[in-house]
């Protein structure tokens, strides 16, 4: 007899629970249990947001549990990566300096002018170093270096701002940080190489004491004059060891810790007053951390005058003031620093030709050499001679006399502003009336005068103003120039003669006497700027780079300049027809040295009473300045030209000439044509 299904179930026990059926959708009830403990955590760890039941802004604010725990969890994400990266970075060795590759620079033709790299170095322990010279250290760089973790994350952060915004990262940095970027990495201005300075100079603090990390750091700083370290920048500024140095000269080393391409007081007058300025500022800010007594600070107030620098026997002569001009332009180009150019490895191809620097240089000195006798005549004392040789066609700097050799006599005088121009200048004040409508363009060449010498109009020589102007500059007269200056206006006059190519710096400032050459630019500039006379109005900045190269890799910024117009062509036409006149009024074929003819104005003129000498001519093959001055070291004012090279040299204007002739003979080999003598402007 078949039984019941609940008896047979009982028999049997619970019958298997079927897909679908009613005991397979209900788990048993310590499985219900456990599955709804786990809902209620999915629920707890959902994030509410939007937030539920409430409405309007209150429903998108987050709630302060959501703003804590995602703050903890950033925090606890950037500790751990923090510590990750702690870990994981390593102090590397320090760099080798047998390594370290030199700088080259090569002639215009690609053979190499010199090397440059040999390091200046020579470690010194911390006790040898005055405590004087480690508290100017500390107080100018770091104040609070003994207290500090060795970085400084503001410091971080507002160099990585800098560099994400191209701008100089140079400040803000611990002596800890700096350490540690001059011995174990590049100079690099990355992000990368910041963030690895903050993680090294962390380690290297909690590794190495204060005293081992100021020693470190004073043993391979850069104080430029190719100066690593203490030890060898007392013996280049001031020639004693570290050991002898005085609080005054410790803080003037102290100073160039900035830049010494900005705070070595011999490279010109502004880093004078820069250097001036800051050395007694670290003086003051000693007193003010602690440092120095007020009493101590009193004893020092005069500024320790540094010796003059010194280049290596590598260059010698010329080559000095040709690496000078060459790093000059590339660090404006490139943004590279003194520092940079002294760590070496850089290929530096320049627009110099051997050949003209040497007709340059032979030049100059075959014209001291027979014209002036300072044993016997004391105005032939002290007399220094600048010329610049510059490309029209380009702008190429293609050959400078900087002076008698570069290791002797430091200063530039090709590249140096301190120089009045005098009568050179006026011609941009005679463009700056054309310009403005100042003068009549309608009296031809044969109106302005009788002197068979000079040519007849032509196509290449237009009609000449009719205002005095242009026989005011035969003739050096200067007060048709105030004069003009004064209608004109002498900012219009400054404007156009900064567009020809001239510095701002250089300018002088805006009084009556501006118009007849009280400004003082460099021989290369004045030689660039009469290029626009004859590149019909349009000026080119000069260059002396052409390509520049590390570990093979190109630096950028060494694109040829764009020529750019500063004046109209019938302007530049006009003037240089009257500079053209200059060169026959007062040379003539018959003066002529050299059987050619002349291309070239005689002197600065009888009116001049500046202190300086100059005489410009510009062909289209050359445009070449050359500039004679007198100066002593320890004057700090030009010393008058009476006197140099006898009586008749009317203030040694005569010799600039002179110079130019044979410098021309060899750079301009050709004999000028009638054609060609037209196409000469010249001043002086």
């Amino acid at each position: 007899m078949r039984l019941p299904r609940h008896r047979r179930a009982n028999r049997t026990g619970s019958p298997k629970p079927t897909e679908g059926s009613k005991h397979a959708r209900r788990p048993p009830g310590r499985a219900r249990k456990s599955r709804r403990r786990a809902a209620r955590k999915i629920r707890r760890l959902r994030i509410d947001y939007p937030r539920r039941g409430l409405r309007g802004w209150r429903r998108w604010t987050p709630s302060w549990k959501l703003v804590s725990g995602a703050f903890l969890l950033f925090v606890a994400t950037v500790v751990g990566l923090f510590t990750a990266v702690y870990i994981h970075v390593d102090i590397p060795n320090a760099h080798d300096s047998a390594r370290r590759q030199a700088t080259v620079y090569y002639w215009a033709d690609g053979s190499r002018m010199v090397s440059v790299g040999d390091v200046n170095r020579q470690d010194v322990k911390l006790a040898q170093v005055p405590e004087s010279v480690q508290r100017a250290v500390i107080a100018a760089e770091n104040a609070d270096f003994y207290d500090d973790s060795g970085v400084s994350l503001t410091g971080i952060g507002r160099a990585a701002m800098n560099i994400v915004k191209g701008k100089e990262t140079q400040g803000g940095s611990t002596i800890t940080q700096q350490y540690v970027k001059n011995t174990y990495l590049s100079q690099d201005q990355t992000i990368h190489r910041k963030v690895k300075e903050l993680f090294l100079a962390l380690k290297v603090s909690n590794q190495q004491s204060k005293t081992e990390i100021l020693e470190g750091y004073l043993n391979t700083s850069w104080f430029g004059r190719d100066a690593y370290g203490v030890q060898a920048a007392s013996y280049a500024y001031f020639g004693i060891p570290a050991q002898e140095l005085d609080p005054s000269q410790g803080a003037l080393l102290a100073a160039t810790l900035k830049g010494a391409e900005s705070y070595d007081p011999s490279l010109s007058a502004a880093n004078h007053r820069r250097a001036e300025e800051r050395w007694s500022w670290i003086l003051d800010r000693q007193v003010q951390v602690g440092l120095m007594s007020t009493g101590e600070r009193a004893k020092y107030t005069k500024f320790p005058e540094p010796k003059p620098p010194v280049k290596p026997t590598s260059q010698a002569g010329q080559i000095g003031y040709l690496v000078d001009i060459a790093n000059k332009y590339l660090k404006s180009r490139s943004g590279l620093t003194d520092m940079d150019l002294a760590g070496g490895g850089y290929r530096v191809h320049t627009t110099f030709e051997k050949g003209k620097v040497l007709a340059l240089t032979k030049a100059v000195e075959k014209v001291r050499s027979d014209r002036l006798d300072p044993k016997k005549r004391p105005g032939d004392r002290h007399v220094q001679v600048g010329a610049a040789s510059v490309r029209p066609g380009d702008g190429a700097i293609v050959a400078v006399y900087g002076g008698s050799d570069a290791i002797e006599h430091f200063s530039n005088n090709a590249d140096t502003s301190g120089v009045p121009a005098a009568s050179a200048f006026k011609p941009f004040v005679f463009a700056a009336a054309l310009e403005e409508g100042l003068q009549d363009r309608e009296r031809s060449v044969e109106e302005a005068g009788s002197d068979p010498l000079r040519p007849s109009p032509t196509a290449e020589t237009p009609p000449i103003p009719s205002l005095n102007l242009y026989s005011s500059l035969v003739d050096s007269d200067h007060t048709p120039f105030v004069e003009t200056g004064k209608k004109l206006g002498l900012r219009k006059v400054k404007d156009l003669a900064v567009a020809s190519g001239l510095r701002e710096e250089s300018m002088a400032k805006l009084e009556p006497t501006f118009s007849i050459g009280t400004s003082t630019p460099s021989a290369v500039r004045l030689a660039s700027a009469y290029t626009t006379f004859v590149n019909d109005g349009r000026a080119t900045e000069p260059y002396s780079v052409t390509k520049v190269e590390r570990d093979g890799v190109a630096v950028e910024g060494f694109d040829l300049p764009e020529k750019r117009r500063a004046m109209s062509s019938e302007t530049a036409s006009i003037v240089g027809a009257a500079l053209r006149q200059v060169s026959w009024s007062t040379v003539g074929p018959q003066k002529g040295q050299s059987g050619r003819l002349p291309a070239w104005a005689g002197t600065t003129g009888p009116n001049d009473r500046m202190k300086s000498a100059w005489f410009i001519g510009a062909t289209e093959e050359l445009s070449t300045s050359v500039t004679m001055f007198r100066t002593k070291p320890d004057v700090p004012h030009l010393l008058p030209m009476q006197g140099v090279g006898g009586p008749d040299s009317e203030r040694g204007s005569a010799f600039p000439p002179l110079i130019w002739e044979a410098y021309h003979q060899v750079a301009v080999p050709s004999p000028a044509s009638a054609d060609d003598s037209r196409r000469t402007l010249t001043v002086s």
